[in-house]
């Protein structure tokens, strides 16, 4: 759990965690706060040995994804699970996890929903204007090595949060960096999008939240003045690594179509306009081949269906080479 600035939050935090039997051990990483997070936080630790403060070196300020870092490096349980400070866990969290997990040995991991909780009313006001939506979450349930090309690809698809994420620690083996520290926004989107590439991650609780969001005024998210800024670091950072993995075409087609997208959205100049112009129309001539393959099959065979989803892959396989 990152915590910076969180004073309001942090128990209600801590408290949703500490109600799971399971939960062995939980993380407190604080990130050289200037309110009273620290102080709250050793007041925690005090009060039993499941709760642990942990500082950077220089006890400074570092971003979530430094000190996600800091925490998985720290870690020793056998499951990995994350939550921002200023959010909490529903009873239901780890339902599913159990039963998956148990099951299927091979997983990496589970996902879920997240639902939305309001500190303040200036936060709902926010938070609304953001998205018109109460719950993140897929549209649907899709085989563990579809998810990469549905996250990237399929229209609709949605996207899972990482409060609602849970890991085998040995899995992390599998993913050669953990959160980007240079992302000071959308680190956790990054990390997502690379393990889902690398892992075998399963649906759980997708139509019901088994963690809320905290939304209040200070939400990072929310109250961020230039999204388009933010959006071409996170996929400046996705397209860079997808080159240095030498992934396959259609993979960095599809990020760098998202990347030229938000550059579209940030430029002002006219010959910008036009440059950027040219370059999304080629990459959206590829992905619309992609769209209408997948709306196709989809609508013959029904969304979600076997058939369809194979038609989609070989749709994305044959027009993004």
């Amino acid at each position: 759990m990152p915590v910076y600035n969180a004073a309001p939050y942090i128990q209600q935090a801590v408290a949703s965690a500490l109600q799971f039997k399971e939960v062995c051990e939980i993380l407190l990483i604080e990130d050289g706060s200037t309110d009273r997070s620290l102080e709250i936080c050793e007041e925690l630790a005090g009060t039993g040995s499941r709760v642990k403060v942990i500082q950077h070196s220089d006890k400074k300020n570092h971003g979530a994804g430094a000190s996600r870092n800091l925490g998985l490096a720290q870690a020793s349980c056998e499951l990995i699970a994350f939550l921002d400070a200023d959010d909490h866990y529903l009873p239901n969290r780890f339902e599913q996890e159990h039963v998956l997990l148990e099951l299927h040995p091979a997983l990496d991991g589970v996902y879920g929903a997240i639902g939305v909780h309001y500190h303040d009313e200036v936060g709902k006001l926010q938070f609304e204007r953001f998205s018109a939506s109460q719950i993140t979450t897929v549209s649907m349930r899709v085989d563990p090595d579809e998810l990469f090309f549905a996250l990237l690809f399929k229209p609709g698809f949605g996207h899972f949060s990482l409060d609602a994420l849970t890991l085998r620690k040995r899995s992390l083996e599998k993913i050669p960096h953990f959160f980007n520290e240079d992302l000071r926004l959308h680190q956790d989107t990054e990390f997502i999008t690379r393990a889902s590439y690398y892992l075998a991650l399963a649906p759980g609780s997708i139509e019901e939240p088994v963690t809320l969001r905290g939304v209040h005024r200070a939400n990072r998210i929310t109250t961020n003045k230039d999204p388009s800024a933010s959006n071409i670091k996170l996929y400046t950072s996705l397209c860079n690594w997808a080159a240095q993995e030498r992934l396959p075409t259609n993979i960095q087609h599809g990020l760098r179509e998202k990347y030229v997208l938000w550059r579209c959205r940030s430029i002002r100049t006219f010959n910008d306009k036009v440059k950027w112009g040219r370059e999304m129309i080629n990459y959206r001539h590829l992905l619309k081949k992609i769209v209408i393959a997948d709306a196709f099959f989809s609508s013959i065979f029904g969304d979600g269906s076997l058939i369809s989803r194979i038609s989609t892959k070989l749709a994305i396989r044959i027009f993004a080479k």
